[in-house]
């Protein structure tokens, strides 16, 4: 059991402070119902009103982690860092850029799994940034995926329609309301009767794009929840989806960071048999 004092600085909610500290929603909730809050030595179960120079003390387990894990850093230099971001870690909010005190460039899904760059100042995140939207960046993944594929530079153009409130989004073969253009290159590595390793190459960024498109091609990834099928994850004991950002060349980077023009880095998933 760890124990934390702190003393009030400015009027909030208890919540608010602990929130501050790094506490999860879940674990506070917890802390009140054992009564391992004391403000001012009273012990107290609900949320409430603190003042400046009130003393809140606060008994909790120390939870283990993601960051505990050691996070592979593949590169790094004065201007960028390149990770490999493990499962379960946003890029944004608590996750690697605050950690590594660094400013984030581009998106990759919290349950995805592979090399993220972060920019360590705003003039490189800017021209970062710049390149990704020019597209001038390749970014490619490995993905296992159900069923039997034969992808020869398959380059799959269809329409996205992302749903905000459902957390998910739709793939269509034709124009809709609100969709936008996507475009993805597929290449098979190997291929079973059971399952595939395919590549996948993007040449447009937008929300769930690779996931979403390969179960619109009847080929969901392995351990993908969401786009997925439960019995096909129980079948192959899957609940990590099973996709990985492996391969990211720079270009089109400017002066200052014209220097890493052409570099190449690169990364594999340990489901990946070499």
């Amino acid at each position: 059991m760890e124990k934390k004092i702190i003393e009030i600085s400015k009027n909030s909610f208890v919540t608010s402070e602990l929130k501050n500290l790094g506490f999860s929603h879940g674990q506070i909730l917890n802390m009140f119902k054992k009564k391992d809050i004391r403000l001012n030595g009273e012990k107290i179960k609900e949320d409430c009103f603190i003042s400046c120079g009130d003393i809140l003390t606060i008994f909790y387990d120390k939870l283990k982690t993601p960051f505990e894990k050691k996070i592979d850093i593949i590169f790094e230099d004065d201007n960028v860092i390149i990770v490999n971001k493990p499962f379960g870690i946003e890029i944004e909010g608590e996750g690697l850029a605050k950690y590594f005190k660094a400013l984030p460039v581009h998106r990759l899904d919290r349950n995805t799994t592979g090399l993220t760059i972060l920019a360590k100042n705003s003039s490189s995140q800017k021209i970062l940034l710049e390149a990704f939207k020019n597209r001038t960046i390749t970014k490619k993944y490995y993905a296992e995926v159900v069923g039997h594929t034969d992808f020869k530079n398959y380059k799959f153009d269809a329409y996205l329609v992302k749903y905000s409130n459902e957390s998910r989004v739709k793939i269509f073969n034709k124009m809709m309301t609100n969709a936008q253009p996507i475009s993805t290159t597929f290449n098979t590595i190997k291929s079973s009767t059971f399952s595939s390793l395919v590549e996948c190459t993007l040449h447009t960024g937008k929300t769930h794009q690779i996931r979403a498109s390969l179960a619109f091609l009847n080929h969901p990834i392995i351990g993908d929840g969401k786009y997925g099928k439960n019995e096909d994850n129980k079948r192959f004991k899957e609940n990590k989806q099973r996709l990985h950002a492996y391969f990211v060349m720079l270009n089109g980077l400017t002066p200052p960071l014209e220097y890493l023009n052409g570099k190449s880095f690169k990364s594999l998933p340990n489901w990946v048999k070499k």
